[in-house]
């Protein structure tokens, strides 16, 4: 039976990803766990992500439109597009960080990517809030649209909080365990926060989105 991807599929995939995460990163619950399981919950959460991803890449479009009879990107596909990418360059970061255990592979395959990753949700949030604008809802709380691309907004600043704060030093120990770990756990929640607003909904993109450029 084939199945048609749905808002509610990618939402599901951003809340599970994002509760692996948070559980990851969770005060005094990442003491418990240790850094091996905490890891495994990282490389899965971020799989869920990279799936939600997809799924939101495939309900985004058509990639391009006519504008002024030029063909264009839309804005709300190539938003779409570099998640996307950042997601895959978690996958990298996590899953190298099961294995990475020495400086130069904790720096090369595990912070860049991570820290690459944070840019691309930054950009991928930066365009969402220009979709916003350009629909006029830049100032509209009530609706869910504007709640998920703000809290979706704060998530990655806070990703980009803790890639600065695991960034590898020369004997290998982080810049700031503690920023690291906080920053994932913040932006986890609100990206838990963003996608399960839309869990009601089963069929297309949210409305302002969906019409944006």
């Amino acid at each position: 039976m084939l199945i048609h991807p749905t808002l509610r599929m990618q939402s599901w995939g951003f809340v599970i990803g994002s509760t692996l995460f948070a559980l990851g990163s969770a005060p005094y619950l990442s003491v418990l766990f240790g850094a091996t399981l905490a890891n495994v919950l990282f490389f899965a959460g971020s799989w869920f992500f990279t799936t939600a991803a997809f799924l939101q890449l495939v309900l985004s479009l058509p990639a391009t439109t006519l504008d002024s009879g030029k063909p264009a990107i839309r804005a709300v596909w190539l938003s779409a597009a570099v998640q996307l990418l950042g997601t895959i360059l978690f996958n990298v970061s996590t899953g190298a960080a099961l294995y990475a255990h020495t400086v130069r592979g904790e720096m090369h395959l595990v912070w860049n990517p991570n820290a690459e990753g944070s840019l691309a949700f930054l950009i991928s949030s930066a365009l969402a809030v220009l979709i916003l604008t350009r629909a006029g809802t830049y100032w509209a709380p009530q609706v869910k649209d504007w709640q998920s691309v703000w809290l979706n907004t704060l998530g990655s600043i806070a990703f980009g909080v803790s890639a600065i704060g695991s960034f590898v030093l020369k004997d290998g120990n982080t810049l700031d365990p503690n920023m690291a770990n906080i920053g994932t756990f913040v932006g986890a929640v609100c990206f838990l926060l963003a996608s399960a607003v839309f869990l009601g909904k089963s069929d297309r993109p949210a409305p302002a989105l969906a019409e944006a450029m």
